[in-house]
Formats: structure tokens, C-alpha cells, sequence
């Protein structure tokens, strides 16, 4: 911990700052432990339930406060390119607005729940137990107008013995299974679509920017360790094995193509920088969820064992839906089940508060089109499974 109140701490600080930008061109700065400094107790048995008396008192640092503040200030004012990310837990209400409007000027803060949240699920959780109103609440538990960098996977989770995302999935059978010269197993199955679905899920509702965790956008197995009298001083585990993307009957290449795919998605129509989703359908029976953001809308279907045909689907804007992008391509690990060239046309039935639906027998990625006007591409997610084991379809 900082004495941020000391007159030479603080020039140490902000030189530092500027240092590491001029010499070393940084993009920006992530800070860490910032609730540690907001507040005199740092946050220890504390669990912030959103009172504002938690906020704002005698027991928040005045001098850590206003140290970032002017840190953000003059980052942002020396470097207008400059990002900012505070790794927060108890929702500071205004660190991520700009000073000029009262703020903090962070210009996002971390979703540290959101990992914590998936490696929970898969560590308790049996797949037809998921609660899919707690998963959309984590996703998209934050304070609006402030900006959210969401996450599927974190290096707390992959360090130090622990799995990542994708070892949790599928454990052992990485080490056997993976090649794509042979059928997938149940298990690699179940994985490769559920690690899909997580990204995507994450990626397009859990907040305004998307941090990938060094191989997880292609799915990397086991977990990272360095040396430590713990493991005998080993080098073993202090890599990632980037290497495995070189070889091309590995499905770890169809993972990252996913990755890719998505990435590139949202480039083009920019959920990322659109406001906030809206959630029109959390069914819990039928583990579906729906939503709409930026123009786009996503149908998810986690149910363990039923797919669905004709399912309605609400929307607010009239048209003609396409697929864009599909999870179940082979290209991704898929099974390659679902028609591109399908269209689905809306009807003038309201559902869910919503004035116009469609039936889906899938659950495509799909374009929507307005009559007479641009073309406004919706992304149509689902997930959906076979009768014995995983079958996996995730569209935008």
C-alpha cells in the first residue's frame, strides 16, 4: 500500500505513470487492488451490498481517492488514447464516469464476478442445474453508464494448480481426444460447446469491452505455474502452448477460428459500444435465454437434452432474419446441422412485450432486415444438445 496523502509518494506515483507511457508506449494501465485503496478498512469483511452508506463516509481514503482521480486526469489529458481499468469489487458508484461529471475517470472496471461465476458453475453445478436467471444477473449486474470489461476466464483461476476453462470442461480427454481425424467423445463434445457458448455469452452480455486470458480463445489445457518450492522449482506448466493451434487436425484450431469469428462479428456491428441489453426471455424449464443488443438478437438454448422446433422468439423490429455466424459449423467444432440460407420472417404477434416474433426450429445467428431501409444484422445464438450427449449450436 501507497501513503497517497504523502507529497512525495504521490510525485513518485504520477512520474511513474508517465514514465511507462513515454518510454514504453503503454496502451494504458489496469490498477489493481483498487478497492484495497478506496476505502480505510480495504474492503476486508466487506460485502458491499449496494448501500451507498458503504460508499461514502468516513470510512472511504479521501487521499487514494483523489490520487486516482488525478492520475485518470492526467492520463487522459497527456494521452487522449490512453484506456484505464480499475480492478474493483464493491461498485464504487462513479469510477468509471468522467470526472468532469463527478467520477473517478476510470474508463472501465473489471467483471470479476463473471469468471468467478462460470468456474463455480462447472466446479458445483450439474449441467441440467444451471440457473440461468442467477448466470444473466452476474452478466449483467453492473452500474450503468459505466463501462465493464467482462471476462470468461482469469488468471486467478488458471494459476497455481488450479484448471482453465477448457481443462474444467474436458480434463483428461484433452490429452487423447482432441484431434478432429476422429469422432469427438461425449465429453470433448459437451466441452467444445460449452466453451463456445460461455465466450459468446460473456463476450455480448457481460459488458461494454472483453478481456481474453492468454489461450483461452483457443481453449488451452491444463494450467499456468511457475517456479516455487510448491512444485520443486518446475518450469513445467510456466508456458502456453501456442504451438497447439500449428497443428492442423487439433480442434484447438476450431476453437480459435470460433474466437476469431466472434471477434470479427462484433467488430462489424459493435455490441461492445452499444448500450446495455435487453433480456426479453429467461426461461428456466427450457433453458432458454433471449436478448437484444445492438440491433442484434441472441437465443440461447442450454437445456442438457432437449432441442427445440418452432420456438417463438420475441423481437421489437419487424423483418426478414438470415444466419450470419454458426457455432454448429464444422469449421467450429460443429455438426454442421443448420440451413445458411434459412430466413425466418417475423409475424405481427406480440410476445414477452415484445410487438412481433418469429418461430425458430434452431437456434441460427440470423440478419435482420427492415423493409425499405439498411440492413440491421441480429445475432440468433443458441445451444443445443442431442438426446445422448452434447450437440452444440451457437449462431450469430
Amino acid at each position: 500500500m501507497f501513503l497517497s496523502g504523502s507529497w512525495e509518494v504521490f510525485r513518485f506515483l504520477m512520474s511513474n505513470l508517465r514514465w511507462w507511457m513515454e518510454e514504453y508506449r503503454f496502451d494504458g494501465f489496469r490498477f489493481d487492488g483498487v478497492t484495497s485503496m478506496l476505502y480505510h478498512h480495504h474492503g476486508i469483511g466487506m460485502s458491499f451490498c449496494g448501500n451507498y452508506s458503504e460508499y461514502f463516509g468516513m470510512h472511504v481514503d479521501e487521499d487514494a481517492l483523489v490520487h486516482l482521480m488525478v492520475s485518470n486526469y492526467v492520463l487522459h489529458t497527456l494521452y487522449p488514447e490512453c484506456i484505464t481499468i480499475a480492478e474493483d469489487v464493491s461498485g464504487m458508484p462513479g469510477l468509471c464516469r468522467p470526472i468532469t461529471k463527478g467520477g473517478l475517470g476510470f474508463d472501465y472496471r473489471l467483471a470479476m464476478a463473471v469468471p468467478d461465476k462460470w468456474i463455480q458453475i462447472l466446479k458445483e453445478q450439474r449441467d441440467e442445474e444451471w440457473d440461468l436467471g442467477n448466470i444473466v444477473y452476474t452478466l449483467t449486474n453492473r452500474r450503468r453508464e459505466e463501462g465493464s470489461i467482462a471476462y470468461s476466464e482469469s488468471h486467478d483461476q488458471a494459476l497455481v494448480g488450479d484448471k482453465s476453462l477448457a481443462f474444467w470442461l474436458m480434463d483428461q480427454e484433452m490429452y487423447t481426444n482432441m484431434s478432429a481425424l476422429m469422432p469427438m467423445t461425449p465429453v470433448i463434445d459437451r466441452g467444445m460447446q460449452l466453451h463456445k457458448i460461455i465466450r459468446l455469452l460473456t463476450h455480448s452480455l457481460g459488458g461494454e469491452g472483453y478481456l481474453n486470458f492468454m489461450g483461452n480463445e483457443f481453449g488451452h489445457p491444463e494450467w499456468l505455474d511457475f517456479p516455487r518450492k510448491g512444485n520443486n522449482e518446475s518450469y513445467r506448466y510456466a508456458r502456453r502452448q501456442y504451438d497447439l493451434l500449428d497443428i492442423e487436425h487439433l480442434r484447438y484450431r476450431q476453437l480459435y477460428a470460433f474466437d476469431r469469428a466472434m471477434n470479427r462479428t462484433e467488430d462489424k456491428y459493435g455490441w461492445l459500444a452499444a448500450t446495455p441489453a435487453v433480456v426479453s426471455t429467461v426461461n428456466q424449464e427450457d433453458k432458454v435465454i433471449v436478448f437484444e443488443r445492438s440491433k442484434m438478437l441472441f437465443i440461447l438454448n442450454l437445456h442438457p437434452t432437449h432441442s427445440y422446433s418452432d420456438y417463438r422468439v420475441p423481437v421489437a423490429l419487424p423483418g426478414k432474419y438470415t444466419i450470419k455466424l454458426d457455432s454448429d459449423d464444422v469449421q467450429f467444432g460443429g455438426h454442421g446441422r443448420l440451413a445458411h440460407d434459412t430466413e425466418y420472417f417475423t409475424e405481427p404477434m406480440s410476445f414477452k412485450d415484445q410487438p412481433h416474433s418469429f418461430k425458430a426450429s434452431t437456434a441460427p445467428a440470423i440478419d435482420f432486415v427492415l423493409p425499405a431501409l439498411d440492413l440491421i444484422t441480429y445475432c440468433f445464438c443458441g445451444f443445443f444438445f442431442g438426446s445422448r450427449f452434447y450437440h452444440g449450436s451457437v449462431s450469430v
